[in-house]
């Protein structure tokens, strides 16, 4: 009868042992259910460069507001034989000034999403992120004719859940290793050297096309003749992309980011 017990008792203790264990998983399981990078082979990542060996930088230019700075830049990048550049387009701003869009477009450069309100889509519910991506994504098709797949979130602000629905948009999300700070209206040498200074083979370098920036459109041609000085080739976003794997990087929250204009 003892021997009973004892037996008893130690598939007792087992048992507690193993329905602990199973409630202890459980708990860490929901507790990092949000954290996709623990459990995904390949998380949603914004994308900052592309290494590659190739002297090849990618020019992008946000635009979200105002008509007096984008048509110099295009100018410029037209006078310079700068075919390769990538814009990310507001959509509001898309829809107000139609004449400009098709210049870009005309003009053989790529267009990518600049969302639709320029608000931090870290602070939406998934559903409303989804419809703030998918009204631009709906806007820029139709007056572009062509559907884009790369965006920069507005202010370059994200969290895990941002880049999760976007990958499930067949998004991209697109950031910058070199950052102009353009917007913050430094003066010319202080744009040029920025970007001139930090380029790198594969780099995202981010400028802006917005009228809050007045001094990129003196600052773009000095830094195109530098960096071609330097042995640099102009590449879209998606001609770098395609030299290699990209360099993706998860980022939990980037909610407010310096990137204003």
């Amino acid at each position: 009868m003892n021997h009973f017990f004892v037996y008893n008792a130690r598939n007792l203790k087992r048992f507690l042992f193993l329905t602990i264990a199973a409630v202890l998983s459980i708990g860490v399981i929901w507790a990092e259910r949000d954290n996709v990078s623990v459990f995904a082979p390949h998380p949603p990542s914004a994308i900052y460069n592309v290494p590659t060996d190739r002297k090849v930088v990618a020019l992008t230019f946000d635009i979200s507001w105002g008509d007096k700075r984008a048509e110099p830049i295009l100018d410029i990048l037209k006078n310079k034989g700068v075919n390769n550049v990538t814009f990310f387009l507001s959509s509001p701003w898309s829809k107000t000034h139609p004449e400009i869009v098709k210049k870009i477009v005309d003009g053989g450069y790529e267009i990518g999403s600049h969302g639709h309100k320029h608000d931090n889509y870290s602070q939406y519910s998934e559903d409303e992120i989804r419809r703030q991506i998918q009204t631009a994504h709906d806007i820029l098709s139709d007056m572009t004719g062509r559907a884009p797949n790369l965006i920069r979130m507005p202010n370059g602000d994200f969290d895990k859940r941002v880049l999760r629905v976007a990958e499930s948009m067949n998004y991209k999300v697109i950031q910058w290793d070199t950052d102009s700070l353009d917007w913050k209206n430094p003066g010319v040498d202080a744009i040029v050297s920025k970007v001139v200074t930090k380029a790198h083979p594969g780099d995202i370098i981010l400028l802006h096309a917005s009228d809050s920036c007045k001094q990129t459109h003196e600052a773009l041609p000095i830094i195109i003749d530098q960096l071609r000085a330097q042995g640099y080739e102009f590449v879209t976003v998606s001609q770098l992309l395609s030299q290699t794997e990209t360099k993706g990087q998860t980022v939990e929250d980037r909610s407010a980011w310096t990137e204003m204009a």
